[in-house]
């Protein structure tokens, strides 16, 4: 059948799957809008405040449910503002496919009205990118996006289309795909195959050491070997420490579970690392946050790196042996050839230094509320099946040391970029592919001053969605450097100025609390988690919190200020 070019684009998302898309429409990108309203029953759309909030709660949707997201927007502003979501999901391999539109192709390089050239300035952050000058090439431009977003490591790509490509008399014939990808394509899929030889040569490595440690990265979860990283580390009685984006890799409350490592990971993480003798890091790439100082990272262990991109091989950390591979296809075959062992001595150091220094705080304050307590008790009664978001700095932190999470996927952060507004779009793409689970943002004041408008859409669309604001009235993080590196300089990070988050959240028609003690905090939470709506909770935190244990620039990993005074 003969299909117009926006039509194209409606029957093959439909094709790929896709049930929502993310986004916010202009004049560019209008052929494809009015489609969209003509296939309402097909695809839902998602109308965010902002073009960003669109990229992020497509970057939610994908990291919750391991499918692509999709976002929209128009050409010029529209596109450019997807740009931090793209970079975003590009710095923590998480599949999204960005439709954008362009201006007409005659006026392309003339400085037309809202025009832009976002092939070239999302060049460095997708792992690849389109603009489609042919309906002929659009359907197979499409399906190749996708396929490239999803296979190997997972990335965004982004497609641009210019208007006349998308109009209503542009016909092409259609023909349905057949097969679940070109054969051109399934070889892609299947290069990355490590041969035997290197599987009984990483078991002899770990088979042989005295001290493993397991570093978990976020290609644990990305891979789905949750299971099969379970089994590893029971079967060799192996302790694991992982990345931010691995949180929700391991069940928290297990034994060999030291939670997070680096900067500002635990004393049992950073001394495992650091006294082991093997390191089997999987889907991990050795960020300068877990390392510090390479100099001084683990210099008495051998290395073994598992990761399914060569590229990250030998990057940061030179590794002892490597394997090319899907962390879960190497697992399945590793495991078999690997000894049962005890380790009892090696597991005992473990315990000492998570007995020695528990993540914990001595007292509860009066006029405001414990980090560590918002954490617990969220979790004490939203349980381990809820998603928990976040946006980016202390309170990021607070919930990655001392969240007790237990399912994979359930920990939905930014790592790689850092991104200041990721977490309130990304809770709305969550909640849009898991309608029947219970979303929970933890949002720092700094972030949610970024996003808040986002409110708008949970409201609109029913969303369920708590956004607990961790309020301490600054720039937290920056302002701890500054009151730790910088003599209390605290310049530009004190945010002493409104809004109000409980009359804001009012103005969109959403329930707005204000805690600050434990037990107004535990009253409020109670009430909107029962509730079943959105809400607002404004929990007030003490201004000089600090995020310990922390390693310092510079410094080794195991140079850990461990707390106020060190």
């Amino acid at each position: 059948m003969k299909l117009n070019g926006s039509q194209l684009v409606v029957e093959c998302l439909v094709e790929q799957g896709v049930d929502t898309v993310f986004g916010y429409p202009g004049g560019a990108i209008l052929n494809i809008y009015d489609e969209l309203y003509k296939n309402s029953d097909r695809i839902r759309h998602i109308l965010t405040a902002h073009e960003q909030a669109a990229a992020h709660a497509a970057d939610g949707y994908a990291r919750s449910t391991g499918r692509v997201g999709v976002c929209m927007a128009t050409s010029g502003p529209g596109a450019t503002n997807l740009v931090t979501g793209i970079a975003t999901a590009y710095m923590d391999s998480s599949p999204i496919v960005a439709i954008t539109c362009n201006v007409p192709t005659s006026l392309l390089g003339k400085d037309s009205f809202q025009e832009i050239d976002i092939t070239g300035i999302t060049m460095p952050i997708t792992k690849h990118n389109f603009m489609v000058h042919d309906i002929k090439d659009l359907a197979a431009t499409i399906r190749e996006a996708f396929f490239i977003a999803k296979s190997g490591r997972p990335g965004p790509v982004l497609i641009d289309i210019p208007k006349e490509v998308t109009a209503p008399n542009n016909f092409i014939e259609y023909e349905p795909l057949t097969a679940a990808a070109p054969a051109d394509m399934q070889r892609v899929r299947n290069a990355a195959e490590p041969s035997d030889a290197e599987i009984q040569a990483a078991a002899a490595m770990i088979n042989a050491a005295a001290r493993p440690v397991i570093y978990a990265g976020g290609g644990v979860v990305i891979s789905g070997a949750e299971a099969e990283l379970l089994e590893l580390a029971e079967k060799g009685s192996i302790p694991v420490c992982e990345s931010l984006m691995a949180r929700s890799a391991f069940p928290s409350a297990h034994p060999l579970c030291t939670w997070m490592v680096g900067m500002h990971g635990t004393k049992a993480s950073n001394m495992a690392m650091t006294e082991s003798d093997l390191i089997i890091a999987l889907g991990s790439r050795f960020s300068d946050r877990v390392t510090s100082d390479t100099s001084r990272f683990a210099v008495n262990s051998k290395i073994l790196h598992i990761d399914v991109d060569p590229a990250e091989i030998n990057k940061n950390i030179t590794s002892t042996a490597s394997v090319v591979g899907d962390v879960k296809a190497v697992l399945r075959r590793l495991l078999p050839l690997l000894e049962k062992k005890d380790r009892s001595d090696w597991t005992a150091r473990i315990a000492a230094w998570k007995a020695e220094h528990p993540a914990s705080y001595d007292k509860q304050p009066s006029d405001s509320i414990n980090p560590k307590f918002i954490c617990e008790y969220i979790h004490k009664v939203a349980g381990d099946d809820a998603f928990i978001t976040t946006e980016v700095g202390q309170h990021q932190m607070w919930t990655a040391q001392f969240y007790p999470f237990a399912r994979p996927r359930t920990f939905i952060t930014s790592g790689g970029l850092g991104t200041m507004g990721f977490g309130t779009g990304a809770a709305i793409g969550i909640q849009c592919a898991n309608p029947k689970a219970r979303v929970v943002h933890i949002a720092g004041d700094g972030s949610f001053r970024m996003n808040c408008n986002e409110l708008a859409t949970i409201q609109h669309y029913k969303l369920p969605i708590i956004v607990v604001v961790v309020n301490n009235g600054a720039l937290g993080n920056v302002r701890m450097w500054q009151h730790l590196f910088y003599g209390e300089r605290y310049s530009q990070t004190t945010l002493d100025f409104g809004p109000d988050w409980k009359t804001l959240a009012s103005a969109y028609g959403i329930a707005g609390y204000k805690a600050n003690t434990a037990d107004e905090f535990a009253r409020a939470f109670d009430e909107a988690f029962k509730s079943g709506k959105a809400a607002v909770i404004d929990a007030k935190v003490d201004i000089d919190e600090m995020v310990l244990p922390m390693v310092p620039g510079g410094k080794a990993i195991y140079e850990q200020i461990m707390s106020v005074g060190d």
